[in-house]
Parts: structure tokens; sequence; C-alpha cells
């Protein structure tokens, strides 16, 4: 990022060429992570453009619904809770004991169900949808299938050519560990003349640099989704951090952060907490969900926020999501100052 902002503070846009072949580099790693072709791939600015890009598009009729988790992030709710001028219905699927059952989300689906949206992992519970099985749900009922995947892409693995995934949005800022502003969107080939082109702009057609050229032919791809002049350094930025978690390479990232958050979990049931995470192979994600002895879960935050331990609170509980870079030692301090935190809050109650 910071040789693209010193090139063009000495030489404005004479090396646009160099950073327009920079995008397309990214845009290959991008694809390379989740095992996409390199045009089913857009780059977004949030995961929210993602969701929006598909429900302002997809071909609604009155009386459609779209099926989604109740404890979803709320970029994952309000693009389709906006959609009820248009007449379509927003079925939530509560979980049980932090988990979403498959059967839960089957109940909900009926013969005006057109799109399936839920989060790669659930952000407050850690839980980790299974989505060979949703997406297999999906497939046998004629059903789109959407995918948040911010929470678990970069820590987990994803292939969109094995789970029947239609479309999936992601910002770079969380486990991929690149800034705020550049994310990636995918869109399944054949469901791109299926959605309503929104958001449309010079870059969205053929040839886009022929300006004087005035046609409509938008791109038979993901990119008619990129309309304009992109955030370039975002997207420089996000393909550093996407070559190096490529170069660890991801397996070897979850079977570290697999290994630390069992480590946590033992320690704090160890020392008298519960995990409300699901810890069930097939359910677990970096992210751990702790409740809190007491009522107030901030507190707890705000104690280890003060001693450099980044962590933070969702839905009432302590949520600790150690990447890859975290060590054996940082999780052993984490856990004595819950700990103590406790204690004292014990004492002074």
């Amino acid at each position: 990022m910071r040789e693209w902002a010193a090139d063009l503070t000495e030489n404005g846009d004479v090396h646009d060429h160099r950073w327009v072949q920079r995008v397309e580099e990214v845009r290959e790693l991008a694809a390379k992570l989740i095992n996409a072709e390199l045009l089913d791939v857009a780059f977004v600015k949030n995961t929210s453009e993602g969701i929006g890009i598909v429900a302002e598009g997809f071909p609604w009729q009155p009386g459609d619904n779209v099926v989604t988790a109740e404890e979803e992030y709320p970029a994952n709710l309000y693009p389709w809770m906006n959609l009820k001028s248009r007449g379509v219905e927003v079925r939530l699927v509560a979980s049980r004991d932090g988990r979403l059952e498959l059967d839960d989300v089957r109940d909900a689906m009926d013969e005006r169900t057109r799109i399936l949206s839920l989060s790669f992992v659930e952000y407050a519970s850690g839980f980790r949808n299974n989505l060979d099985a949703l997406g297999a749900l999906c497939r046998e009922r004629g059903i789109r299938f959407f995918v948040d995947a911010i929470q678990g892409l970069g820590v987990l693995p994803l292939d969109v050519k094995q789970t029947p995934i239609d479309f999936l949005s992601a910002d770079g800022h969380k486990w991929l560990l690149g800034p705020e502003g550049a994310g990636i969107f995918y869109i399944r080939r054949e469901m791109v003349e299926e959605l309503r082109p929104v958001g449309i702009g010079w870059n969205s057609v053929i040839r886009p640099r022929e300006f004087s050229r005035i046609h409509f032919d938008l791109k038979p791809h993901a990119g008619r989704w990129e309309s304009g002049s992109l955030n370039v350094a975002g997207i420089t930025a996000m393909g550093a951090s996407l070559e190096l978690l490529l170069h660890i390479g991801v397996p070897a990232i979850r079977e570290r952060v697999h290994r630390l958050t069992n480590r946590l979990c033992q320690a704090v049931e160890r020392a008298g907490f519960e995990v409300y995470s699901s810890r069930r192979e097939g359910d677990w994600s970096g992210i751990v969900s702790i409740v809190a002895p007491g009522p107030d879960a901030k507190s707890f935050v705000k104690n280890c926020r003060l001693r450099d331990i980044v962590i933070n609170q969702r839905a009432d509980r302590i949520r600790v999501s150690p990447h890859f870079y975290n060590s054996e030692e940082e999780i052993d301090r984490l856990v004595e100052w819950l700990i103590a935190t406790r204690d004292a809050l014990d004492a002074r109650a």
C-alpha cells in the first residue's frame, strides 16, 4: 500500500497500467483461495455490497421468500429485510444451543423459497455451517445459495467447485488480514444473467477503456459489477495478505487455529468458564464464544484490553478469535487475566 501511495504521489497516474495489472494479479490470488475461475471473482468494498448485488438484482416475485439465520450479523439480514416492499418474506431460523440444525433450515423452506443466505461461520457463536450439506439441500430444491464468508475465509478451506455455492461475499479485513474497504464477490457463471445488473458504470462493459465507443455490451461474468474505478490501494494491500496466507497454506492455518482454540477451550473450562461454541469436528471455527460469569461481559473485554489483550463481546458473551500468528503463551495469558478479572469482580460484588 505504501508503494502504491508513493508512486501516486511522485508520478500521478503515469504508471496506472502497472496497478491495473496488480489488480488482476490479486484477482488471481482471490480466485485461487476459493478455487474459482478467474472471471467469476469481482472486487467489492465490503461484504454488504456483495449481498446487496444479489438482494437487489434477483428476479423476485411477490410472495417469494429468503431463508437465513435468526442470529446472523446485520449485514446478512438488512439487505433481505429491505425487500419487504417488493413482497419478499424473510424467514429466520433460530439456532439450538448455538447450532443451526439442517432440519430446521429445511423446515423453513417451501416452494416459494428462492435464496438461502447463511454465514460460513456465525459471528457471535462461532458455529460453522455445513456448507456442503446446505448447498446440496439448495440444489435439490432449486434454491440459490448465498454465503457470507467473512468469518471463515482465510482460516478454513473453501472450494466453490466442490461446495455448491452460487454467490459468496467477504470483506478482506477479518481473517484475510487485509484493510477495510476491499473484499471479494463470487458468482457462479450461470447465475450472471439471472441477476438484474445493479450499480452499472463505465467499467461494467466489454472493452471499458474505449470511452468514445458508447455501447451496452455488459461483461458476461462477475466483472460487470465492478462499475467504476476500484480501491486500488486496498486491493493491493489485500493482495499482499493473500500472498502470505497462500504461502503458509490455509490447511496449515486451519490446523494451527484448531490447536490454539482447543488449548483455549480446555483452559477456560478448567477455570470454571462455560464455552458456548460447539467444538464438534464439523462445527468448530476460529471464533470461541465464552459465557462470562455475571451480567457484564464488557467488563471482561475492557479489563483485557487495558492489558493489551484484544478480545471482544458479542451477544453478552466473550468472543476470542486467535489467528495463526497468535502463540500458546498469549492464550495462557488471556486465560490468566480472565480468571483474575472474574475473581476481582466476585470480590467487588
